[in-house]
């Protein structure tokens, strides 16, 4: 007999043995004991959650002929006929692959006939959302009104792509993603039958691998049991099979992170993909323990319990490794790691991509957005400490920009400068705003100097300049101009190959005070 799989072999036969999905399952049993079944329901949510397990239990329920508190009995005809896929009272379709407008009207030319044996006819539509927009409008009039007899159950996880005409139509009902814990105890109900051991530190890595979703779990369960078959499953039998890093990996990550020390960081790294381990689980498992650092850091003693589903043991650890760093280093950490796993997953050289991170990790200067400015101050208060001291011609993030031109003479701004140019370049964030990209964005990076009463725009893009010899750009700024300060004010556009250059060319109008732009 050929092996079947256990998350196919532990799909639950009744509302019963459905978990995680309490509140769902007691809507429909009621409804099918009160007799108020609903002609058309919509099952929300992520992969793995019970949707189309639900539906084909709904199946069963309205059709059974010794229904109990609105479970099937699973013993009657019907019920077996619909375990074994022989009955025609539920048709499934998969609407990733039969998605168009005729197969939706073979549905709607089926209804038309009742059922021969039993009382409805279940018609489960899985990944609806695929469905082309014409195969929705055919949908549309028989959903809104189909015979008594028959019920939709459609299936997506994506209910945003589902029109808002059919959402109307249907009963919908949200499927939440199962805990940790109600993913473990199906474990150990599953090791208990199947005759598997298992450690429990083993199982609720597997639970938290699988992201809610419980056949993720059985699935992954099932290849480690089968990796290491006949064996007591271990955490680092796990590990192993999953391609996963141990924590303790990350902890020496960290601490070579903190100590800004990139060799021993890549390192690491280097090890890591030495032995085998999945790139891409590396980079989701290190985000979540960061994430549990910053849990650790920000909770109250008496709420780490409650939002960590770890070990005690473990809490100590993160406890003591997060007092070597502060929350906005590591949301810093986070933020970098969380951009990765987005541009990692289709990339052709994931290490590559995970050392950049490591390095800007490392090195907060590589970065100029304001998040990294307090960690960036954090490493120059760490050479003061240790008596490091900068001296003329070494860059630091506090010195940089500034010694860079510390030696260029820049051209004196002229002693009188017209008002409307005062009011242009102290309004010059709203003109910015006002204009439309990409004018918008080449007039925030450019530079304003001034020349005979007349505004000089300086950029050192070459697009810029090309975009900004275009007539339309030049009517748009001079309306804009116009509606800001109520006059025209010649200008010209010129180009300059670096900031040096500019300071030693033009006069600078940056110190003017510009009007200060808040976002609602």
């Amino acid at each position: 007999m050929s092996y079947t799989a256990l998350y196919r072999k532990w799909r639950p036969d009744s509302f019963e043995d459905v978990k995680g999905q309490e509140a769902i399952v007691t809507t429909l049993k009621n409804q099918i004991m009160k007799d108020r079944i609903g002609h058309a329901y919509l099952f929300c949510g992520t992969r793995g959650t019970g949707k189309t397990t639900i539906a084909k239990i709904v199946a069963k329920a309205v059709n059974c002929e010794n229904p109990k508190d609105g479970s099937p009995c699973g013993k009657c005809k019907s019920c077996k006929a619909i375990a074994d896929g022989s009955s025609m009272n539920v048709i499934e379709m998969d609407a990733a692959s039969n998605n168009g407008v005729e197969d939706v009207r073979l549905i709607r030319d089926e209804v038309a006939y009742a059922p021969a044996d039993g009382k409805y006819k279940v018609y489960i539509i899985d990944e609806a959302h695929n469905l082309s927009s014409s195969a929705f409008n055919a949908l549309l009039k028989t959903l809104e009104e189909p015979p008594s007899y028959v019920i939709f159950i459609l299936a997506t996880t994506e209910y945003s792509k589902i029109p808002i005409t059919i959402l109307s139509r249907c009963q919908r009902y949200d499927f939440k993603r199962i805990s940790v814990d109600t993913i473990v105890e199906r474990l150990y109900e599953l090791m208990d039958g199947e005759g598997i051991e298992a450690e429990d530190k083993a199982l609720r890595y597997i639970a938290r691998v699988a992201d809610g979703g419980l056949r993720d779990a059985l699935s992954l369960f099932d290849q480690c049991s089968s990796f290491y078959y006949g064996q007591k499953l271990t955490y680092d039998m796990v590990l192993e099979a999953l391609g996963a890093v141990d924590t303790r990996i990350f902890s020496d990550l960290l601490c070579a992170v903190i100590a800004r020390d990139i060799k021993n960081s890549v390192e690491i790294l280097g090890n890591v993909v030495e032995s085998g381990r999945d790139l891409n689980q590396f980079v989701i498992d290190f985000t979540w323990y960061l994430r549990n650092l910053l849990l650790v850091k920000t909770s109250e003693e008496d709420e780490i319990d409650e939002v960590l589903e770890i070990s005690s043991e473990s809490v100590k650890q993160l406890k003591r490794e997060a007092s070597a760093v502060d929350q906005n280093r590591i949301m810093r950490f986070i933020r970098i790691f969380s951009e990765l796993s987005n541009d990692i997953k289709f990339a052709t050289q994931k290490r590559v991509l995970i050392e950049i991170a490591i390095i800007k990790l490392c090195k907060p200067d590589m970065e100029i957005d304001n998040g990294s400015l307090s960690d960036r101050i954090k490493a120059l208060e760490e050479r003061l400490d240790k008596g490091i001291t900068v001296t003329k011609g070494e860059r630091t993030p506090a010195n940089a920009e500034v010694e860079e031109y510390e030696d260029i003479e820049p051209v004196p701004l002229p002693k009188a400068i017209s008002s409307d140019i005062e009011q242009i370049v102290s309004k010059w964030p709203q003109i910015c705003n006002m204009m439309s990209n990409p004018g918008m964005s080449f007039l925030r990076k450019s530079m304003l100097s001034v020349k005979d009463d007349k505004l000089i725009i300086v950029v050192n893009d070459p697009n810029g300049l090309f975009y900004f010899s275009k007539d339309s750009f030049r009517e748009e700024f001079s309306k804009v101009i116009k509606k800001s300060i109520g006059k025209e004010v010649d200008f010209e556009i010129a180009q300059v190959g670096s900031k040096e250059e500019f300071i030693r060319k033009y006069p600078d109008l940056s110190a003017i005070k510009m009007e200060v732009v808040t976002e609602d």
